[in-house]
């Protein structure tokens, strides 16, 4: 397994189709991004069902990836598709994944993206504050 093998998988995966994900998750594999920190596959299994349960649509698009040795890197596009962000509308989030490789197998998983970006900027009332607030901090 390696960087180029999971970006593939990722690119296909779907709400019919995380079975993939199987062979790509060690059993011990600690998964981190902004908002959750997972330990073991059982857990990021359940994580997924219900991320892949809960939206429309979740599609990666792969921009670039590099690896050398058990460790390597993806950057991405994920076009997100939930009924309560954005009235429903596409979002797009850009991300880098870091990955290390045990036993054939990703041992650890972090994503790194904005989540104002992929959330609060997408909700209700909120959206609007937390943009205005990005926008002052850039005059």
């Amino acid at each position: 397994m390696d960087v180029a093998t999971v970006g593939s998988v990722y690119q296909q995966l779907n709400k019919s189709n995380l079975h993939l994900l199987n062979d790509v998750y060690h059993p011990n594999v600690v998964f981190e991004d902004a908002a959750h920190r997972l330990e073991g596959w059982g857990e990021l299994k359940r994580y997924f069902d219900s991320l892949y349960r809960n939206v429309d649509r979740c599609q990666f698009n792969i921009q670039d990836q590099q690896q050398q040795g058990d460790s390597g890197f993806i950057t991405w596009t994920m076009e997100l598709k939930h009924p309560k962000l954005q009235k429903g509308a596409t979002i797009f989030v850009n991300g880098v994944s870091h990955l290390k490789f045990s036993e054939g197998r990703v041992i650890y998983h972090r994503d790194y993206f904005d989540l104002g970006e992929m959330l609060y900027e997408n909700l209700p009332l909120l959206g609007s504050i937390v943009k205005t607030i990005k926008s002052r901090l850039g005059e």
